[in-house]
Parts: C-alpha cells; sequence; structure tokens
C-alpha cells in the first residue's frame, strides 16, 4: 500500500508490530493454538456464518427472511471484498517462517482487507438485527474469528482492523437495503400466499424504492 503518506504508514506499522508481539506471548500455547487456529478454520469462505443464517431461518416463518438475508448477503459481501476491494490493494502477508502448531489453508489474495474479519462483521451485524438477545455471541464469535487471523500471522492487524470496518458498513448498508421491520399487513399477505423467503425481500424493497417516488 505504498500510496499511503509515510507518517500514516509508519504509524499503521507500529501497530501491527505491536499487535504482533502482544499476540507473539500466546503462540505456542496448546489452548491459544487450538482457539484461534479452530476459529479461523471455521470462518473459511464464511462458512460458519451461513450456517448460523441457516440455522436462524429454520426457527419459524418470522426468522426466514432474516436467514435468508444472511445467507445471501454473505455471498454478496464476498464478491464485493474478495473480487473488488481487494483487487485494489498489493500489500504482503505477514511472514512465518517457522513451523505451524496446526494446518491453516494459505490465502493468495491481497493482506488487506481481512475477508475472514469483513465476513464476521457483517454477518454479526445482521445476525444481531435479527436476533438480539444472540447478539453478544454473535459479536463475540466474530471477534474471535477477525482477531484470529493475527494470531496464525495470515493477516497484519491493521488488515483485521480494516475488514471490520468494511464488513460492518456492508452489513449496515444490507439492513437499510433489506429491513426486517416490514408493515404487519404486508407480512400477513406474503404468509397468507405463501411465498419464500427470497421472493418476500423483493416486494419489501420495490415497496420502498416506491415511497420514495415523487407523487
Amino acid at each position: 500500500m505504498s500510496f499511503i503518506p509515510p507518517g500514516l504508514s509508519r504509524s499503521v506499522r507500529q501497530f501491527d508490530e505491536a499487535a504482533d508481539r502482544a499476540f507473539g506471548r500466546l503462540r505456542g500455547n496448546a489452548a491459544a493454538d487450538h482457539l484461534f487456529y479452530g476459529a479461523s478454520a471455521i470462518g473459511e469462505h464464511g462458512l460458519v456464518w451461513m450456517a448460523l443464517g441457516g440455522l436462524l431461518a429454520l426457527r419459524g416463518r418470522q426468522h426466514r427472511r432474516a436467514g435468508g438475508r444472511v445467507v445471501a448477503g454473505m455471498m454478496v459481501e464476498s464478491l464485493v471484498v474478495n473480487g473488488g476491494v481487494k483487487s485494489l490493494f498489493r500489500r504482503g502477508r505477514p511472514v512465518h517462517d517457522t513451523p505451524r502448531p496446526l494446518p491453516l489453508r494459505i490465502p493468495i489474495t491481497s493482506s488487506f482487507p481481512s475477508g475472514h474479519a469483513s465476513a464476521a462483521f457483517f454477518a454479526a451485524t445482521l445476525l444481531s438485527d435479527a436476533d438480539p438477545v444472540l447478539a453478544p455471541a454473535y459479536w463475540t464469535l466474530a471477534l474471535i474469528v477477525s482477531v484470529s487471523r493475527i494470531h496464525v500471522k495470515i493477516h497484519h492487524a491493521s488488515d483485521v482492523v480494516g475488514g471490520m470496518v468494511v464488513g460492518a458498513g456492508l452489513g449496515l448498508a444490507a439492513k437499510r437495503l433489506v429491513p426486517l421491520d416490514r408493515p404487519t399487513g404486508a407480512i400477513g399477505a406474503a404468509g397468507a400466499a405463501g411465498t419464500g423467503t427470497a421472493a418476500n425481500v423483493v416486494p419489501g424493497i420495490t415497496r420502498r424504492v416506491e415511497g420514495l417516488a415523487p407523487t
């Protein structure tokens, strides 16, 4: 990321080095290694978040739209971040020159931003919106998955922070584009018609657009 001003680049490097030293104290600890390598593994390709979205959808008709929003949103988020945002940067990944305690997939894309962190914070934003009671659990899991990438030395700490910001921003955008607070009448009509999750999402967006049109 050579286009960053020298002063900011130096601050980012110092932040990354400080975070690496902090996690370095945990590396080699069996419990920490299993926690973070495991968290990194379940975060691959956003599978844990899609699974949680699927489980949410299975909890009943009132949760189908929310679960479908998470699953479909994860696919869009991956395209935006891995196919779009990452292509704007050519940042190298941290150097890891010692044997790893556990197996780990090594990505070949740009290090910035962290796709794991982006997916985690995107999903946690939507899951917490749909199920506030479990919000602390969603955000805790999102944080562990995100920082695991620092522990396993696949990402710099600034990559993870960048991913968190990108993911949370995309999650907030998804909440606005596909809201869950539909009018009661609209929900009843959709249920009576027996429409599915995806079919319910599109009319909701259409009504929003029509409501913004000048009269």
